[in-house]
């Protein structure tokens, strides 16, 4: 009965957990695509990858300082973009930031 219980819980954190990444990835991918990365299908010949899943990384690709954001579970593809637009990402995420931390915030009991 102990095992079963155990398997079942360790089932249902894993899924959580699957699940609240999509949600990030999600919510990553809606402001890459507002600062104006490019998305394209993920294939065969894309390399080095596996360090850009689910978070931006930086390479240099024939001399240019290139960012990559990978998702091969939800939507196949990477996003690509370029200094000004990961510049743009960032101030973008930060506002975000602050926006999420305000509706917290107000009065000291966020939402409730």
């Amino acid at each position: 009965m102990q095992r079963h219980t155990l398997s079942v819980a360790a089932f249902l954190c894993l899924t959580g957990c699957a699940t609240i990444r999509g949600w990030q990835a999600h919510d990553t991918e809606e402001l890459l695509v507002a600062a104006g990365f490019e998305k394209q299908p993920l294939d065969g010949a894309e390399t080095k990858l596996d360090e850009a899943t689910y978070r931006i990384v930086r390479r240099t690709r024939d001399g240019v300082e290139q960012y990559a954001y990978a998702d091969p579970v939800n939507c196949q593809c990477v996003y690509i973009g370029y200094s000004k637009e990961y510049a743009q990402y960032r101030r973008l995420a930060r506002k975000r930031f602050i926006d999420y931390e305000d509706i917290w915030d107000r009065d000291g009991w966020g939402l409730w």
